[in-house]
């Protein structure tokens, strides 16, 4: 029989045996689901250093240290704790320390020192409406009025405390206020959530808003100028020509291409009557040449329009005045557009 082989003074195969039951513990510790109590955390995590103060931790039960901290809110406090700040290592030098028990420790820490904080809720998704968050924890205050807290829905009552602005009243919230803990007891709550949710309580009760109709866009070719509605109208000559409903005889229409009808319909504002008996002249320009006509009321169009032919150039970009006079009116009214020749 061979002699034992020995590693110093300790059999190898006791020592290979020692080194698998250490990794079968810690394989087995690993495999075990964490999840202790914020209690349990600190007493055997946190409170090395928070119990005392140790490295300017803030201790537990000073609220003055812990209401700054709190402001901040839970998910702020947990990142920082996660990655660790100034004298702080990460999760509080405990790799072993989840997420969810950092958590748990913070709020604990903080209802030991004057917070009232809600345990946030994990493991399922919570859908954070305005209502849900102000039925879940603003309305244990707000709904019957404890400690001053003015009522949901009592808009006599949010005035004064909204006389400043929505901005100095969310952050009243953020920091904690009289009876009210920092954001209202959720510590995950963002300003966003306490700004819907103090809008959702001020405005409770009140009729839904009616839908927004988008206003139609203007119509580039309508002006309404000195009580007239002026319409302007373009067609092409040939299309005029291959017509047959035109009210334009062939021999009025130029030959030639290039050429476009404009006309004008004018209404009277206040009267939506057709105006029939005013004077027009119109001015086409592109910037480098114009031409100027006065129009003739074309009866045979229902209503009566006033127009005339004018050379232009497809696709290029025209200002269009049209100035009118019309009986009773002591000055000539001037409609302008910008159009494209189409």
């Amino acid at each position: 029989m061979h002699p034992a082989i020995t590693w110093g003074r300790v059999p190898a195969w006791r020592a290979v045996g020692a080194l698998l039951a250490f990794a079968l513990a810690d394989v087995a510790a690993l495999a075990q689901p964490s999840d202790r109590q914020g209690n349990e955390v600190v007493d055997a995590v946190c409170g090395q250093c928070h119990l005392t103060g140790k490295d300017k931790a803030p201790r537990i039960g000073d609220a003055a240290a812990w209401a700054p901290r709190a402001s901040q809110g839970l998910t702020s406090l947990t990142e920082s704790a996660i990655k660790g700040i100034r004298n702080m290592p990460a999760h509080g030098g405990s790799p072993n320390v989840s997420d969810v028990e950092i958590e748990r420790a913070i709020v604990y820490m903080v209802n030991r020192s004057g917070g009232h904080w809600v345990e946030p809720v994990r493991g399922s998704v919570v859908a954070r409406t305005s209502q849900a968050i102000v039925d879940t924890q603003c309305a244990s205050c707000h709904q019957a009025g404890l400690n001053g807290a003015p009522k949901i829905g009592d808009r006599a009552a949010w005035i004064p405390r909204l006389k400043n602005g929505i901005d100095p009243l969310v952050a009243s919230a953020v920091h904690g206020h009289g009876g009210m803990p920092a954001r209202g007891g959720m510590p995950d709550l963002d300003r966003q959530d306490i700004r819907d949710a103090i809008l959702y309580m001020f405005t409770y009760g009140l009729p839904p808003s009616p839908p927004v109709v988008a206003a139609a866009p203007p119509d580039p070719r309508h002006r309404l100028v000195s009580g007239t509605d002026v319409y302007l109208g373009m067609v092409r000559a040939e299309a005029l020509r291959a017509s047959q409903a035109s009210p334009i005889t062939l021999d009025e229409i130029p030959s030639g291409g290039g050429y476009y009808h404009v006309n004008v319909t004018l209404y009277d504002n206040r009267s939506q009557e057709p105006v029939t008996d005013a004077a027009v002249k119109m001015r086409v320009t592109d910037g480098m040449s114009a031409e100027s006509k006065a129009l003739k009321a074309e009866a045979r169009n229902r209503p009566v329009s006033y127009g005339s032919f004018f050379h232009m150039s497809s696709g290029s970009a025209y200002w269009i005045t049209a100035e009118i006079r019309r009986p009773g009116v002591p000055h000539p009214i001037e409609a302008k557009f910008e159009v494209k020749a189409p």
